[in-house]
């Protein structure tokens, strides 16, 4: 689950086991970045039971379903990554978004769009945007489902089962 607490939650009492604090991508870019951190509750099972969600299908009608989705996801790719990764987040005043930015050094930039659609997991125009700004080397939107596939020329749809086994362990 993630809230963009803004400020107060950035510097606030929560301990670092609860909440992971995501810092904004930095840039010299000529464009509005945000520049608070996302604030996410690390554990969603958590979260689910402080909103008495019991059972599968209450979670898929739930408002907070996306958000816990992508927070869940975050969470665990950020718990794979080799040592020396830098994350983070891109969004600009405009709407541009990048769920998750990883960096592997100088010239290996991803850029994670993370989806909870099965059917059409296709990114935002702000995502691809996104990318160009940040110089994104891969672009890669993350869903529950089991298939991978180019969702065009430069984006790949894939599971986090494929980022963990095929991918992530190639930068290691």
């Amino acid at each position: 689950w993630r809230a963009d607490l803004g400020e107060r939650a950035h510097r606030g009492p929560l301990p670092r086991h609860y909440v992971r604090r995501l810092p904004p991508w930095s840039s010299n870019a000529k464009k509005r970045l945000v520049r608070t951190p996302k604030v996410f509750v690390r554990d969603s099972g958590l979260v689910h039971a402080l909103l008495g969600i019991r059972e599968r299908e209450e979670l898929l009608g739930h408002p907070v379903v996306g958000a816990s989705w992508e927070g869940m996801v975050i969470e665990n790719v950020l718990g794979a990554l080799p040592a020396g990764a830098q994350t983070s987040f891109y969004r600009t005043s405009a709407g541009a978004e990048i769920d998750l930015i990883i960096e592997f050094g100088a010239k290996d930039r991803w850029a994670i769009e993370v989806k909870r659609s099965i059917g059409n997991p296709a990114p935002s125009k702000g995502f691809y945007i996104g990318c160009e700004d940040i110089g994104a080397a891969r672009q890669i939107v993350l869903y529950p489902g089991t298939e991978r596939y180019k969702l065009d020329q430069k984006t790949e749809v894939m599971s986090l089962d494929v980022l963990f086994h095929k991918e992530l362990h190639r930068t290691k």
